[in-house]
């Protein structure tokens, strides 16, 4: 963790050296980032290891520099907790060069973040609480390194399309060098409703590639919004552990009505499926219920139950009740 935050303080101080060299009218700017995500939560199953804990899930930390109006970098290191045996491991999460090349068309390149579920994550509005059904079930990475190109086609209609290493954040491009194509389409209809088609493949040494596909939409109002989307997997367990033949299917309902600036109240029903029942100590539906109150901009709490329920029954319901907090710059 020192080398990559001795990394980002050296990255900071070149691009701050080279901004002010800089003779555009255009004054150069930046600022830092940090995200963290706590939780208490209580235990309800009879069977339950404990009683209660507290954990914090995610720090993000880092820094966004602007160079002019159309070009910008950020760089963004991801603390959590991992399989390795440490309670924390960082991780660089995002190195990022943006360009604005024209006004319709935005290049992204380096380790950037990805757009498979990105509208999801956002339209759903509660990551902190719980991640998206693509990222939860692993679907895909939420970076990796590659390169993205974003277009606006017309007023209504955006596309964007990317390659990638297909590895994630967490791990180097592997022997064979076999990218990921991908990329999505963005149609808003009307106000307020916004639909996504989204695809990608990634070829493997043996067998078929592995491919992911999605649909989504969105509708918005100023005191309700209500998402659904479609999500399968084909010839892998997860986006980064090919395997012929296995296949994974699923949806997720959410909502959420305003009662006021400050309040809100929100819930979620996701449902994942496997042919041939593979995934039997996993296939189930996720139910989330809770209230958000947001006292101050950057800050949010949210009292929830989530529940899992396991399609198959000799596994025991897993259901909680949570006090997650946001702190955000």
């Amino acid at each position: 963790m020192r080398n990559q935050v001795l990394l980002v303080v050296i990255l900071i101080s070149a691009i701050s050296s080279f901004a002010q060299e800089t003779k555009d009218e255009f004054k150069s700017n930046g600022k830092p980032l940090f995200n963290v995500f706590w939780n208490y939560h209580v235990y309800l199953m009879e069977d339950a290891p404990k009683t209660s804990a507290f954990e914090l899930k995610r720090a993000y930390l880092g820094y966004k520099y602007n160079f002019s109006e159309t070009i910008s970098v950020k760089v963004t290191i991801d603390v959590g907790s991992n399989d390795g045996g440490s309670a924390y491991t960082a991780y660089l999460k995002a190195a990022q060069l943006d360009w604005k090349a024209a006004s319709v068309v935005k290049l992204s390149m380096g380790l950037i973040g990805m757009k498979q579920f990105k509208d999801q994550e956002k339209f759903w509005g509660y990551r902190y609480i719980f991640k998206s059904f693509q990222d939860q079930n692993g679907y895909g990475s939420s970076a990796d390194l590659g390169i993205n190109a974003e277009f606006i086609l017309a007023k209504n209609l955006k596309a964007n399309v990317l390659i990638a290493n297909g590895e994630g954040y967490k791990k180097i491009q592997d022997d064979d060098g076999k990218q990921k194509f991908g990329g999505s389409l963005i149609f808003t209809p009307v106000k307020g409703l916004t639909t996504k088609v989204y695809a990608d493949t990634q070829s493997v040494e043996d067998g078929d590639a592995v491919s992911s596909y999605s649909l989504f939409a969105g509708y918005k109002e100023d005191k309700w919004r209500l998402g659904a989307e479609y999500n399968k997997l084909n010839n892998a367990e997860k986006y980064s552990k090919p395997a012929e033949d296995k296949e994974l299917d699923g949806l997720s309902f959410y909502g959420t009505y305003v009662i006021s600036e400050k309040v809100e109240i929100f819930g979620r029903f996701d449902q994942l499926t496997s042919n041939d029942n593979w995934n039997t100590s996993k296939d189930g539906n996720q139910i989330i219920a809770g209230v958000q109150v947001a006292p101050v901009k950057g800050l949010k709490f949210a009292l929830n139950y989530q529940g899992y329920y396991f399609n198959n029954d000799a596994i025991n319901t897993n259901s909680f009740i949570y006090l997650n907090a946001q702190f955000k710059l």
